[in-house]
Formats: structure tokens, sequence, C-alpha cells
């Protein structure tokens, strides 16, 4: 799913997510939110005109399309000069899963085993490649580096960081289950994340996105802007699991505002979802009325049921 979700969750070459929306990224994420499985295909020049509410040009979305097609992340075919694009099934396959675990982030869970799950392992400098391509993979599963070579995580799945390890052939490494002893001097697990660093984050996106929320509830959002304004917010939301992996409430300190930060996110999505798929609807009919009732977009809930 952001760095960029979803490279790190599988063999997809995704593009990177980047400050800006780049047209790539956002086309993906277009097609993601709003085509997502279709077997159709949409015309390039809806695509086009889609990425230009984002203040992307003609040109440059034109050139992301055949980027994203050389990268086997679009499906492409040609009826006279008219162009049409539709995501592979490969990726729509790796986006759901992601969009599965970036719905799902900040939700209640049940109580805690208190055992952590650590992925030990001895990389080399000189392999620069290696060691950015394993960290990035096990902060997607939910890891983060207690030391140097011992990664740590209270929620990761340790047959996926094996997994992880054996596929990027990691030459010395291994994977175990244990529980932290506490005692005086030694340092506790939770000490691989910044527990200050991360409140202010939550902080900082219930700060930037509550004036957003009132306008949402006093219904003064039109359709093109709710387009925008959702996918910003999708694409802020996503950045979290790689700095949070879902901590359990057992290791958070008191009046933690993940929730609060859910709570919101999960508002402004939704309830713009609605305007947001009207004015992709109009801008496909621009172009192929026969598919503009076929755009749908997805709640948070009903995302959390796809399969």
């Amino acid at each position: 799913m952001n760095d960029r979700e979803l490279s790190e969750a599988g063999d997809v070459d995704f593009p990177r997510f980047q400050v800006g929306a780049p047209p790539q990224h956002l086309i993906t994420t277009l097609l993601g939110d709003y085509w997502i499985s279709r077997p159709e295909r949409l015309p390039s020049a809806a695509l086009v005109r889609l990425t230009e509410e984002f203040g992307v040009s003609a040109v440059a979305a034109r050139a992301a399309l055949s980027r994203l097609t050389k990268r086997n992340l679009l499906e492409s075919s040609k009826t006279g000069r008219r162009t049409s694009y539709r995501l592979t099934d490969r990726a729509a396959a790796v986006m759901l899963e992601g969009r599965q675990r970036i719905m799902s982030f900040g939700l209640e869970r049940g109580a805690w085993d208190r055992t952590w799950v650590m992925a030990a392992f001895s990389v080399s400098e000189e392999q620069r490649d290696l060691r950015h391509a394993l960290r990035a993979r096990l902060r997607w599963l939910g890891f983060a580096p207690l030391y140097d070579g011992l990664w740590v995580s209270p929620t990761a799945d340790a047959g996926s960081a094996a997994a992880v390890l054996t596929e990027l052939e990691v030459p010395m490494a291994t994977v175990f289950r244990a529980e932290a002893l506490d005692l005086p001097g030694m340092r506790a697990p939770q000490e691989a994340w910044d527990f200050d660093r991360l409140r202010r984050t939550y902080e900082e996106f219930v700060t930037r996105y509550a004036p957003l929320l009132d306008r949402v509830r006093r219904g003064t959002v039109g359709a093109s802007e709710a387009l925008v304004a959702r996918s910003g917010i999708m694409d802020t939301w996503r950045t979290f699991p790689n700095h949070d992996p879902d901590l359990p409430a057992e290791l958070l300190p008191a009046d933690w505002p993940r929730a609060a930060a859910r709570d919101l996110f999960v508002e402004i999505y939704d309830t713009l979802g609605p305007l947001a798929e009207f004015r992709v609807k109009q801008i496909v009919a621009e172009f192929e009325p026969a598919l503009a009732g076929l755009v749908a977009h997805h709640r948070t809930g009903s995302t959390l049921t796809l399969t």
C-alpha cells in the first residue's frame, strides 16, 4: 500500500509516493479508489482529464500512462486512435491487499499476548541496496530497529518476516518469538519507536484536517474538491503504518491520539466518497458515457470485507 505503500508488500513495481501526487502515483490511486478490479478499460482521455483535477498537465499524464504500462501496472488496448487502460490483475490484487491493511489500521484490537517477533540479521555496509530493501520490507510488515541488526514487532507475522529474509537472500538471518523481561537498565523493545514523534505526527494530522472535517459536516465541499481532498487524506493516512505497526494498547502512553486521528480520517474519507464518485462519473461520461455508471467508491467498512 507509504513511503510507497505497496512496492514493499510484494513484487509489483508501484511508483513511490512523493509529496505533490506525481502522475504515476496519482493514476494508480484513482484507479484503485474508483475502478479497482474492473475488466473494462477507461479511455486515456478520461484518465488524463481526471489528473487535471489535481493540477497535472496532459503531457505529464500521458507520459505516466505509458510508463505504468511498461511497468506492467496497467493493461492497454487500442481502438482506432483511442487507447484505453485498466489495472493489471496482479496490480489490483496487491492494491486490495494493501488497502485492507490501510483501512483496518487503528481499529481496536484484542488483548496483546505480550509476545514479540524478532528478526535478527547481518548485512554488510557494502550491500546498500540489500540493506535498503530489507529495511523497507520489514517496516511494511510492522518492524522497527531495536538495534541495527535486531528488528522487533509486537504485531508482525513471523512467517512473513522469514519469507522476506529468504526472498532477499539475506545470508545470516533468523526469526524468533520471545517475551521481554522487565529488568532494570535493560532497553525495552517498545523503545524501537519514538512515541513523542508519533504523537506529534497524529496530532498534526488532526490539526491539519480538522478544518476540512468542519466543512464536510457543514456540506460546503463541492464534488471536484471532494475528489482531490479524499485522495489527499488517503495519501496522508496510508503513511502511518510505516511508522506505527498498530502498536497494542498495552504499550501506548495515556491519551494516545491514534483513535482520534482514525475517526477523523474515516469520517472525511467516507463522507466525501459519494461526491468524489459523482465527479469521476462526470469526467468519464465526457468520453465514454456507457462506462460512467460503473464508477464506484469504497467506504472504509466495505473495504474491510473485500477478499
